[in-house]
């Protein structure tokens, strides 16, 4: 299926009947100066497609839990620190 391409004065006179149309499984992209600026898809098509790469700490802790040698890799970082003379070692629970 093809998107229709629309400009934003049109696509703001035909609001509505858009609307009614993307409910019906149409698509459409409006464009600004003659470029693509927004689609307008059904909901049910939000999220499919290109997926984002997770991003932050909360994703590196979430690689981590795919590790499988994981407790081995802490325990031996607790005992080179414990070797080291520099800090403290933390107490492990």
């Amino acid at each position: 299926m093809t998107d229709r391409m629309l400009g934003v004065a049109e696509a703001k006179r035909r609001f509505s009947e858009l609307i009614e149309r993307v409910g019906r499984g149409e698509r459409f992209v409006i464009c600004r100066r003659g470029r693509p600026a927004v689609a307008l898809v059904s909901p049910k098509e939000v999220g499919r497609g290109r997926r984002r790469r997770p991003m932050g700490l909360a994703a590196f802790a979430g690689a981590l839990g795919d590790w499988e040698e994981l407790e081995v890799a802490v325990k031996e970082i607790y005992l080179a620190r414990e070797k080291a003379r520099d800090r403290k070692v933390p107490e492990l629970e």
